[in-house]
């Protein structure tokens, strides 16, 4: 399937498409295209989950949509970070850095946008349960969240 999980990557987090917090109510992190353009081909679009650290920050469970988002019908790929904890602000500008670890899904197209809005509920409870998993946790304490907040595609 997909060989190169579990996947690392940082970048700045820049604006998005500005839905995320409120049209959805589910805030996201956007990577820039560099960071996107990297992406290796056996990842597929889709929802994904793992872990994330602003900064030299705390490390949460997150959910991530690769691709196109059908619904919004978007004509650039994407990587959307939803970080499963509440922020007091925006954090523009500053690194995140991420490890995939697993699939959810592949994205779709929703009939209406509280079917999305559930649909992405349902990947953030499914993120939260596998990343309990002794496996996923081990990912939570790699080194590649304490090193520097350099721009990393895929090294430690």
């Amino acid at each position: 399937m997909m060989r190169s999980l579990p996947y690392f990557c940082r970048g700045e987090v820049v604006r998005g498409f500005g839905r995320g917090s409120k049209e959805l109510g589910i805030p996201t992190a956007n990577f820039p295209a560099s960071v996107v353009e990297h992406l290796p081909a056996d990842i597929s679009t889709g929802i994904y989950y793992g872990w994330a650290s602003l900064g030299n920050g705390d490390v949460h469970k997150m959910v991530m949509s690769i691709g196109w988002n059908p619904y919004f019908k978007n004509t650039k790929k994407s990587m959307e970070t939803h970080v499963i904890h509440k922020f007091k602000e925006d954090f523009y500008g500053a690194t995140l850095s991420v490890v995939l670890v697993g699939y959810i899904r592949p994205e779709k197209n929703y009939q209406s946008l509280d079917a999305l809005i559930a649909a992405i509920k349902s990947d953030i409870e499914e993120a939260e349960r596998r990343l309990d998993l002794p496996d996923h946790q081990k990912l939570k304490q790699d080194n590649f969240f304490r090193e520097c907040a350099n721009p990393v595609v895929n090294g430690h």
